[in-house]
C-alpha cells in the first residue's frame, strides 16, 4: 500500500503525543484517590469514577481538551444535560458547506467500575495501586497477573504497560480521543479535517446503563437536527483487543443485552414452623435452576454466525427476610440476557415466564412478577434517564464503506507501525475484523426502523431487524478478557495506534465520497 504524506504525519505526530496520551490516562485514572477515602463532608465520595460519580473526572477531561488543544476555541467543549463531554472540530477554512461535511463521532464512556482496591493490594503484592499504577515491579506478584488477566507482555515490556481501574476499560480510549482531536487541529493545512465534523464524546454511565448517553442524544438531541449534528460514521473506542485473536480489532458488531427482573413475594414466618409460609427464596431457586437448565441445553436461545449465541444467567439477587431464621417474604432476582440476531426481548421474558417453576410457585400461592425494569438513577448532572433495561444489538455490515475505510487506514497508519508475526493479544500487522463478546456505548445509537424524527438522508445508515444506525465500528486500546479484572491494564503501544487511527479516518472517510 502507498501511504500518503498525511499518513506519514499523522503517524509522527501520534508517535510523538504518546507520552502526552499517557500522563492524561494516568491523572484520569487516579482521580478518584482524591476523594473515595475522604469524608462525604469535606468533599468526599465513596464512589468517584462509578456510574454517575464521574464529574471530577469529566471536569479534568474538560479541562485538558482545551489545556491541550484539541479543540479551537475553549467554547467548543462543553456538557449537555445529561452529563456527556462533548468537543468537536472542524476546518471552517476547507470551502465545504457543513450540511455536506461528513459527520464522524468518537464513543467513548468515562465511568468505571468499582476498583477494589484492597484487593489489588492483597493479590498483587503492593506493587500495584488501582489508582496509582505501577508503584515498584519488584513486588508484583507476576505469577497471579499472568493467571488474572488475558494478555499480558512480558516483564520486560513493561515500560509499555499502563496499570489501574479503567486502563483498559475505557479511559485510554476516550484518552485516545483527545489527543486525536489534538493532531487533526494541527494537521488541518493538511487535511486531516477536509470535508469533516468530528463530534467527540466523554460519556457517562455507560457501566450502569449502557449506551444511555447516546440514548440522550438519538431521544433528546437528534430529532429535528440538521445533518451537521447527525452522524454518518461513529468510532466506538472500547477496547477491541482480544486475548487469544491479538490487539486492535475492528469490531462491526455485538449482541444486544437486557434485564429480566423477577420478583417472588412468598408469606413469611417462624423458620421453626415452615409450613406456616410460602418460601419465594427456595420457590425462587427452583426457578433459576430450570432457567440455567433451559440455557445450557439452548432450548429457546439463536445462534448466529457471526455475533453467537443468546445467553441468560441469573446475575443479581435480592432477599428481604425478617432474620436468618425465618421463612422470607420477597426474594427479586434478575438474569442478564444477552440478545443475538433474531431474539426479542419480548420473547425473552415470555420464555422466563413459560418455565415450569413460575407455574408451580403460582400455583403453590405465590406471586412471580417478570418484567424489564427501569433504570431510574440520576446522572452525576441530575438527569433521570428513566430508560428500559433494554439494549439492541447492531451490525455493521463489512461491504459498508466505513468498515471498508476503516481497513485501508489500518494499513495505512497502523501496520507500518506493527513487525509482522503478532499472536494472542499481540499487535498484528493485518487487520482483523471482529465482534464483541460483551457490550458498549454502541447500544445506545439503534432506533426503530419506524422512528422518522432524525433526517438520515445522505447518512448511509445500516439497519439492523427491527432497528436502524449510523454505521458503527469499534477501534480501541486495551483487551477484552483485562477488563473489570484485579490488575487491569492496557498497552500505550495500543494508544499510539489507535490515536493515529482515529485521526486519520475521518477525511479518509470523506475523500470516498
Amino acid at each position: 500500500m502507498t501511504t500518503s504524506n498525511l499518513d506519514a504525519r499523522v503517524a509522527e505526530l501520534a508517535a510523538k503525543y504518546r507520552p502526552l496520551a499517557v500522563k492524561l490516562l494516568q491523572e484520569v485514572i487516579r482521580i478518584p484517590a482524591d476523594y473515595v477515602d475522604k469524608a462525604v463532608d469535606q468533599g468526599g465520595d465513596p464512589s468517584c469514577g462509578l456510574s454517575n460519580h464521574e464529574g471530577p473526572r469529566l471536569e479534568h477531561l474538560r479541562q485538558q481538551v482545551i489545556a491541550l488543544g484539541a479543540v479551537a476555541h475553549p467554547d467548543d467543549v462543553g456538557f449537555d444535560a445529561y452529563g456527556n463531554l462533548v468537543w468537536s472540530v472542524q476546518d471552517p477554512d476547507d470551502g465545504i458547506p457543513a450540511a455536506d461535511k461528513k459527520v464522524i463521532y468518537l464513543d467513548g464512556h468515562t465511568d468505571t467500575v468499582r476498583a477494589l482496591r484492597g484487593q489489588w493490594i492483597e493479590k498483587i503484592g503492593g506493587g500495584i495501586d488501582a489508582y496509582d499504577g505501577l508503584v515498584d515491579q519488584t513486588k508484583v506478584n507476576t505469577a497471579f497477573l499472568q493467571r488474572e488477566l488475558g494478555h499480558l507482555p512480558p516483564a520486560g515490556e513493561w515500560e509499555h504497560m499502563v496499570f489501574g481501574r479503567g486502563s483498559a476499560d475505557q479511559l485510554s480510549g476516550v484518552c485516545s480521543q483527545v489527543i486525536a482531536t489534538k493532531i487533526m487541529l494541527e494537521l488541518r493545512a493538511e487535511g486531516a479535517l477536509k470535508g469533516v465534523i468530528v463530534r467527540s464524546y466523554g460519556t457517562a454511565a455507560e457501566e450502569d446503563n449502557d449506551g444511555a448517553g447516546p440514548m440522550y442524544l438519538m431521544n433528546e438531541v437528534l430529532p429535528g437536527a440538521g445533518p451537521e449534528l447527525v452522524p454518518d460514521v461513529v468510532i466506538l473506542s472500547e477496547g477491541t483487543g482480544d486475548s487469544a485473536k491479538g490487539a486492535l480489532g475492528i469490531y462491526r458488531g455485538q449482541r444486544g443485552r437486557m434485564q429480566i427482573e423477577m420478583v417472588v413475594t412468598g408469606r413469611s414466618c417462624h423458620g421453626s414452623m415452615p409450613w406456616e409460609g410460602l418460601n419465594p427464596l427456595e420457590f425462587g431457586a427452583s426457578i433459576v435452576a430450570e432457567a440455567a437448565a433451559k440455557y445450557e441445553a439452548r432450548e429457546g436461545f439463536l445462534d448466529h454466525a457471526f455475533l453467537g449465541h443468546g445467553t441468560r444467567t441469573a446475575s443479581w439477587s435480592r432477599l428481604d427476610t425478617p432474620s436468618d431464621c425465618a421463612v422470607p417474604d420477597k426474594f427479586v432476582v434478575r438474569f442478564d440476557r444477552r440478545l443475538t440476531v433474531g431474539e426479542s426481548p419480548e420473547q425473552a421474558v415470555a420464555d422466563v415466564e413459560a418455565l415450569e417453576s413460575v407455574a408451580a410457585a403460582r400455583a403453590a400461592g405465590l406471586s412471580v412478577e417478570i418484567g424489564v425494569p427501569r433504570y431510574e438513577d440520576l446522572t452525576w448532572r441530575g438527569y433521570k434517564p428513566g430508560n428500559p433495561q433494554i439494549y439492541p444489538g447492531w451490525i455493521t455490515p463489512e461491504e459498508h464503506p466505513a468498515i471498508q475505510t476503516a481497513v485501508d487506514v489500518y494499513g495505512r497508519v497502523v501496520a507500518p507501525k506493527v513487525k509482522p508475526g503478532g499472536t494472542r493479544g499481540q499487535l498484528r500487522a493485518t487487520p482483523r475484523v471482529d465482534r464483541w463478546i460483551f457490550s458498549t456505548d454502541g447500544v445506545g445509537f439503534p432506533i426503530r426502523t419506524d422512528n422518522t424524527s432524525v433526517n438520515t438522508a445522505g447518512k448511509n445508515w445500516v439497519t439492523s431487524g427491527v432497528v436502524k444506525h449510523p454505521a458503527m465500528f469499534g477501534f480501541g486500546p486495551g483487551i477484552e478478557q483485562n477488563t473489570h479484572k484485579i490488575g487491569e491494564a492496557v498497552d500505550a503501544r495500543e494508544i499510539e495506534l489507535v490515536v493515529a487511527f482515529m485521526a486519520r479516518f475521518p477525511s479518509a472517510y470523506a475523500a470516498r465520497g
